[in-house]
């Protein structure tokens, strides 16, 4: 199962989207039997790309929020003194 496929949520993916949706209208049968196979697992294997480099950029982005945190306290902690 997959996400829905809305192309505004999904940039990185656009173009594999299209193609499986595409698939999907062509072989409206096929598609039952296996005729998007292939597009599919291309598909989720880019949701899985585009999941990593978001939860990467989420992490980094933590990191900064932490550092100015700390820094913020460092300063506050000098000043109550």
């Amino acid at each position: 199962m997959h996400p829905p496929l809305t192309i505004h949520r999904h940039p990185m993916c656009a173009e594999i989207i299209e193609l499986f949706q595409k698939c999907h209208t062509d072989h409206p049968l096929g598609k039952f039997f296996g005729e998007c196979t292939d597009l599919k697992f291309k598909l989720d294997k880019c949701f899985r790309q585009e999941k990593a480099l978001k939860r990467k950029a989420n992490f980094e982005e933590s990191k900064k929020l932490k550092e100015r945190l700390r820094e913020y306290r460092i300063q506050n902690s000098e000043t109550m003194d």
